[in-house]
């Protein structure tokens, strides 16, 4: 039976770690519009090819309003960030999308990312410091990976450090959508929400040289800022979304690099390549998680298929990356690839707002460990890396290092 034909799990299973589902290819060459079946057992349409996820992320009539009574849930417990009631507080669109963007966008650019690479490095060779102190084998994913995101995002919002833990757990409950049932996701959020608004209401007593404070001195909607709510989930939004994925990238990104001792031994020659390695590792990560999901307010054409209204849709952008018709040997890891239009950071409108902070995140630990740790390598064949399941954002469990 084709895939044309049948209904595919999704995520499409897949044992290993750093290579892509075989379905991929298949699925762009003969069916770009698929049906799949999401965890929660309603149904989808899977979009891989690149020009289709692109147009769909660009086009304002795919929405993120996944709270519509016939948009597919897609967790059972109905769980996850893209479910939550959470999710409707930020506008979705229009120009109050665009004035959300433009006010929290301003300690996103890639000026104020230039700045910051100072105290980042310092992070990077701090905990590699204590890594190595540890010993050897490490876990370079718990030893650097998640805590290196964790202070920078911390340090943004004005938050301390020393509570990361507590944010791990938050996010995961928000992120995950196997894990947990609906209780403890509706529990972790509110301890999330509660959290953040003590945090405000010391912003307000106390202002700091942060992002938080800065939107509660704009003031509210009617001084052209944002409302007391909004100010919160912006807040809880940017330290899920500011550690989870980059942690979980940094820990692929060097796995991808090492798997193929070359590809580190290349960079090791030529340090001026890191630029360009980070973005093809974000093209070609196979384990980016869910993907993007969007729900459709009217009767829409893709690829030639028309999507009734009431369509959730899911573009995988994983998958996308990997289109011939957009990448030419698009398989191939080229370090040097440029340009490189992937669409790891979405497209359009709702493009990811701290792509510049993860690139530069990236590219600081990509910088530090080619120096310090140049004998770096796999304390494990790649084969027995595993894959964190069940989360929206994807990773591995743990990045087994020695130097």
């Amino acid at each position: 039976m084709s895939l044309n034909e049948q209904v595919l799990s999704y995520p499409i299973p897949n044992d290993t770690a750093l290579e892509p589902p075989a379905e991929w290819t298949e699925l762009r060459g003969t069916c770009p519009v698929a049906h799949v079946k999401l965890p929660s057992g309603d149904q989808a349409t899977l979009l891989t090819r690149y020009a289709d996820v692109k147009q769909v992320l660009a086009d304002p009539r795919f929405t993120r309003q996944l709270n519509a009574p016939d948009a597919a849930r897609l967790s059972a417990e109905g769980g996850g960030v893209f479910n939550s009631e959470m999710a409707t507080i930020l506008p979705d669109g229009g120009e109050e999308h665009q004035h959300w963007r433009r006010l929290v966008g301003k300690w996103f650019t890639a000026k104020r990312m230039a700045a910051l690479r100072p105290s980042m490095t310092e992070i990077a060779e701090q905990l590699i410091d204590d890594m190595v102190e540890r010993g050897q084998p490490g876990d370079l994913k718990a030893g650097l990976g998640f805590p290196l995101p964790v202070y920078v995002i911390c340090d943004m919002l004005g938050v301390p450090a020393a509570d990361r833990d507590r944010f791990s757990y938050w996010s995961d409950t928000l992120l995950n959508l196997t894990r947990y049932t609906q209780a403890e996701i509706e529990a972790a959020q509110g301890e999330f929400f509660q959290y953040m608004s003590d945090h405000l209401a010391a912003k307000r007593a106390e202002p700091g040289e942060d992002l938080l404070s800065e939107l509660i001195a704009v003031g509210g909607p009617e001084d052209g800022g944002l409302a007391d709510i909004q100010i919160l989930v912006t807040g809880m939004a940017l330290l899920v979304a500011g550690h989870e994925t980059t942690a979980n990238m940094i820990g692929k990104m060097v796995s991808m690099l090492l798997a193929d001792r070359s590809r580190w031994e290349r960079l090791l020659a030529d340090p001026s390549l890191i630029r360009t390695a980070v973005e093809e590792t974000l093209r070609l990560d196979a384990n980016s998680g869910f993907g993007l999901p969007r729900y459709l307010r009217e009767e829409t054409e893709v690829s030639g298929t028309v999507l009734p209204r009431g369509t959730t849709v899911v573009c995988s952008m994983a998958a996308a990356n990997r289109d011939e018709s957009a990448f030419e040997a698009a398989a191939e890891m080229d370090l040097s690839r440029s340009p490189n239009p992937h669409l790891s950071f979405g497209a359009g409108a709702h493009s990811c707002l701290g792509q510049a902070l993860a690139r530069t995140e990236l590219q600081v630990v990509l910088e530090v460990l080619l120096r310090r740790l140049p004998a770096l390598e796999l304390a494990v064949p790649v084969e027995e890396l595993e894959r964190v399941e069940g989360l929206a954002v994807g990773g591995l469990r743990t990045v087994p290092v020695r130097w």
